[in-house]
């Protein structure tokens, strides 16, 4: 169930990396509330993933050991795609270490870029990015963690939430206000051995990766580690996200594409009233309706890459990001998340009580997918910057 009319010969070189990166692996899942054993399960794919080369995909050539190919949202797509497909917390690593440095990589100092992107794509040093707050989920503005400038340094205060990678990541991207406007955001590289910085709580959530809570007391940042110029934080965040909301589309076509796969194979082998369930219609329809949703959400994600890849890498850190792009990246997001969840629901349905218990890869899936449709921006708030871009439009525009 490969829809080889969407991919390019380089794509299809990918999702053999991606597969080559994972052959052989075996599904582990760390008991609930073991956070040592979420830990070590991320170091031993991060490994993996480093050692195939993919996580060079996540790096401008110039910092890549092969100073080769260029920084393509398609081309992250692909691999997210592949990667969820065979293990989701395999793609969650993956994309936290792209999440964690894109900023550098968008408005780093060279000294900073130097320092921090090629031992990424090595995978010595692990990423995280820092911007949700217990009280500033999908509003940034609402951010409270302040960076107060003194001399040479700003002092960093406040609190960050359902942090990807926190406790073992080696350096955080972090946004915090440095002013009163509701913008007036900035963003700083804290590495976690910085005095101040404190993990104050590890999170267990339904699909476990290593997930956390920050605190900044007192966090005395060099300003030299700050990304593009103050006040820059906003327009630089939503230029992050509008590199990585496609790809969120692109993990859930991974999950759909498994849980078709899944349910073609269930319905062919899982015989009920003395023939294969995949010879009643309500089967048939389902899976129809399954390969349809993923056909139109592939359309979607590779769309919306395109017109991220075809803009300039390097502009401004402050620059705002183009409407058209946004609003694509923000569709991709929003229709093959959603499509996604339908399609495993679906699945689920066609398992039967099987796809309800524990060790089936249905259920994994439900419980992987269920995230997507929060995390870079919910479902909601993909409506609300889709409704804004079309209302902002001329008519006939």
């Amino acid at each position: 169930m490969r829809a080889g009319d969407l991919l390019s010969e380089e794509d299809r070189a990918l999702t053999v990396q991606a597969r080559g990166a994972l052959e052989g692996l075996a599904h582990e899942e760390p008991a609930p509330g073991d956070h040592a054993a979420e830990d070590a399960q991320a170091r031993r794919l991060l490994a993996r993933l480093a050692g195939s080369g993919l996580l060079e995909h996540l790096i401008p050539s110039e910092h890549r050991a092969n100073r080769k190919g260029t920084l393509s949202v398609r081309a992250l797509c692909v691999l997210r795609e592949e990667l969820a497909r065979i293990e989701g917390t395999a793609d969650v690593v993956f994309v936290m270490q792209g999440l964690g440095s894109c900023a550098i990589a968008l408005a780093g100092s060279a000294s900073l870029q130097a320092r921090w992107l090629s031992a990424v794509a090595r995978g010595e040093a692990i990423a995280a990015i820092a911007m949700t707050e217990p009280e500033a989920g999908s509003d940034l503005g609402a951010m409270s963690t302040r960076a107060r400038r003194e001399g040479g340094h700003y002092v960093l205060d406040g609190a960050k939430t359902y942090i990807s990678n926190a406790g073992l990541a080696d350096f955080y991207t972090v946004f915090a206000r440095t002013s009163d406007e509701p913008r007036g955001l900035s963003a700083f590289v804290v590495e976690a051995k910085q005095p101040g910085l404190k993990v104050t709580a590890r999170l267990t959530i339904s699909a476990p990766h290593p997930i956390g809570s920050l605190a900044f007391d007192g966090c005395r940042v060099p300003a030299s580690q700050r990304l593009g110029e103050e006040g820059d934080g906003f327009a630089l965040a939503m230029r992050v996200l509008e590199r990585f909301r496609p790809t969120v589309g692109a993990a859930a076509n991974g999950m759909a594409l498994r849980a078709l796969e899944e349910s073609i194979a269930r319905a062919k082998e899982r015989r009920q009233f003395g023939r294969p369930i995949a010879e009643f219609q309500a089967i048939r329809f389902k899976l129809a309706d399954m390969a349809l949703r993923l056909e139109a959400s592939r359309l979607m994600v590779l769309r919306a890459a395109a017109l991220v890849d075809a803009a300039a890498l390097h502009a401004g850190a402050g620059q705002a990001p183009d409407p058209a792009r946004g609003r694509a990246s923000a569709m991709a997001k929003l229709f093959a998340t959603e499509a996604a969840q339908e399609t495993i629901d679906d699945a689920v349905q066609i398992h039967g009580a099987l796809g309800v218990t524990r060790g089936c890869i249905i259920e994994r899936l439900y419980r992987e997918v269920r995230a997507l449709r929060i995390y870079e921006g919910t479902s909601e708030i993909q409506r609300a910057v889709i409704a804004r871009s079309i209302l902002a439009e001329q008519p006939g525009s």
